[in-house]
């Protein structure tokens, strides 16, 4: 079968999977002040972060029409698997979903197989999520039986981070139902979490690396056999504080794979210069 894994530019490939011709990432477009980025293979993240540091206004986030989504349906593929950001996070879903609705009505249901996940999750969980549908994929499994597993692998999957700062979460309402974290003069990093796509407060820490610390120590206690599992860490412009994170974790716990990411533009938004999102 001919397949394709298409993902919003929060989908955090790797520079190898990038060059893989089944994938393919929807842009998204990133404001600051009156200037907009395009987060497409043109971002340039040392760059962003700079004017995102010397704008007094928060950065933003636009998510792709419902024609651009439909245009990429317009493949070759037989088979597409679209994977968004939470839906509780980006209207990305949403124009995914209206973006397949009208690729059906102008060509029929009948054309080709397309289902569109939004992956209650963002960054590393987008890619794991992706990296498991190639495997199904590969396997040539009915389109039906990939979407029943990989509904099953979004349940059984989970998505940590901790950043700098919530500040940039927090000023554009991706905080809903959390109270804000205000506890910077103290060096305080909290330690998040996603239950079915919501960000959740897990625990906090004194300093960005008792934190992560924090973090694997919550890891080891809520993932059961590891060694079936793969290990997803996105870094935002801190590839050290990722290996920290690899080598704390494997520690006590071993993994059938582990990938190491930079984030691109979306995720570099809401993680912040040294952010960490990891999915397992």
């Amino acid at each position: 079968m001919t397949y394709k894994i298409i993902g919003d530019s929060c989908t955090d490939l790797t520079e190898e999977l990038k060059k893989d011709p089944h994938f393919q990432t929807i842009p998204l477009t990133l404001q600051v002040g009156s200037i907009q980025v395009v987060d497409d293979e043109t971002f340039d993240q040392k760059k962003f972060l700079e004017l995102v540091k010397s704008s007094p206004e928060c950065p933003k986030t636009a998510c792709p029409s419902p024609e651009v989504y439909k245009e990429a349906f317009e493949c070759e593929a037989d088979h597409i698997f679209v994977i968004t950001l939470s839906e509780h996070l980006s209207g990305s879903y949403n124009s995914a979903m209206l973006g397949k609705r009208l690729y059906e009505e102008e060509y029929g249901e009948d054309r080709k197989n397309i289902a569109v996940f939004s992956s209650d999750s963002a960054s590393s969980g987008q890619m794991n999520m992706a990296l498991y549908i190639q495997e199904l994929c590969e396997e040539d499994l009915p389109f039906e039986e990939i979407v029943k597993r990989t509904l099953r692998y979004r349940e059984g999957m989970h998505t940590y981070f901790v950043l700098e700062s919530l500040d940039t979460l927090r000023k554009n309402g991706r905080l809903t139902g959390l109270q804000a974290f205000f506890a910077t003069a103290l060096n305080i990093k909290p330690v998040m979490g996603a239950d079915h796509g919501v960000i959740i407060k897990l625990d906090q820490a004194r300093g960005i690396n008792k934190a992560l610390v924090r973090m694997c120590e919550i890891i080891r206690k809520e993932t059961e056999n590891s060694k079936e599992k793969r290990l997803v860490i996105a870094h935002c412009n801190n590839r050290a504080r990722a290996e920290l994170v690899r080598e704390e974790l494997m520690k006590h716990m071993e993994f059938r794979e582990i990938l190491i990411t930079e984030t691109a533009g979306v995720a570099t938004v809401y993680a912040s210069d040294g952010g960490i999102v990891v999915a397992i």
